[in-house]
Formats: structure tokens, C-alpha cells, sequence
């Protein structure tokens, strides 16, 4: 497992390093982009495995809470603000491996997919 990955908070530049590591199998975890969808679609990190807005957060959460239990999962949005919003939820309900990409996709100079 990724060191990076015992973090509560990860920059753009690790997440960057993160999603090569994933690529190259020597790190596991769900990259959630917690924007609306409008902001989704006008760019978002590459490698982001699902898009959960924050404005639907009581629909999706339960959810994603129960099914992800084993895994990590790193919250990102575009400051850092949802997303640690996001993260403190799932830690304050026993989710053990929660990070959130502090700085958002407006400090991430990796690549980004429209």
C-alpha cells in the first residue's frame, strides 16, 4: 500500500502520484469528485471513478459509505471545501480511510478531461 495513502489530506502533486501509482498497481483506492455536474463537465481530475455531488449528498451517501467500508477513498472537488466536508461525515461515522485532495482540481496540474 501506498504511504501516501495513510494521509488525511493528500495535494494535487501527491494525488498526481497517487493515480500513477494506481495505474501501475502499487496503489489502491476510489478517487470521488463531490462537484455538480456542470463543474464536472467543464473539467475534472483523470482517473476520478465516480462524480456523487455534494447537492445529493443524503441520496448517495448511506450508500457509498456501506460499499466502500474496506477500500479508500479520496474526496475531491474544486478548493478542498466539499470534499473535507465530505471526508469528516464519512470519518465522523467510522470510515477509517478517508482523505481529502486538499486544494482541489484549481491547484491540480495533472491531466484533466473534459
Amino acid at each position: 500500500m501506498h504511504e501516501l495513502l495513510d494521509s488525511e489530506n493528500v495535494n494535487s502533486e501527491d494525488l498526481e502520484t497517487l493515480l500513477k501509482a494506481r495505474k501501475e498497481g502499487e496503489a489502491d483506492f476510489l478517487l470521488i469528485d463531490v462537484r455538480e455536474g456542470m463543474e464536472y463537465d467543464m473539467g475534472h481530475v483523470k482517473g476520478v471513478d465516480m462524480l456523487k455531488p455534494t447537492s445529493s449528498f443524503q441520496e448517495w451517501a448511506e450508500q457509498l459509505f456501506n460499499e466502500s467500508k474496506d477500500k479508500t477513498i479520496i474526496f475531491t472537488c474544486r478548493t478542498g471545501s466539499r470534499s473535507g466536508q465530505v471526508q469528516n461525515v464519512f470519518k465522523g461515522n467510522g470510515h477509517e480511510s478517508v482523505i481529502n485532495h486538499y486544494g482541489g482540481i484549481v491547484s491540480y496540474r495533472g491531466e484533466v478531461e473534459k
